[in-house]
């Protein structure tokens, strides 16, 4: 799995971009068939936004958050792409 992780209008602390890759490799143990996950971090005036997309077999899945917190706009976007992941696999499997 390749991870990417790009700050758009900041430039982003290593700290910020090692927690951003901890959280994502987390997605793995939902659907290990990633190939490739994109971190897109970017300020909007006072809003911190977290934008995550997700590159499986046939489907782009893209998962986006808006809070005060960077960390907390990335912990939102894992728990939205974690669902999104367990539909995914559903779908797969027929279900």
């Amino acid at each position: 799995m390749n991870i990417l992780v790009t700050a758009r209008h900041f430039k982003a602390k290593q700290d910020l971009q090692d927690y951003a890759r901890d959280e994502a490799t987390k997605l793995e143990r939902h659907f290990d068939g990633i190939t490739t996950l994109e971190w897109i971090l970017s300020y909007q005036k006072l809003d911190q936004i977290a934008e995550l997309v997700v590159k499986v077999p046939k489907e782009i899945l893209r998962a986006e958050a808006v809070s005060d917190d960077m960390l907390k706009s990335i912990d939102q976007s894992v728990a939205k792409m974690e669902r999104q992941l367990k539909k995914y696999k559903d779908l797969l499997r027929g279900k």
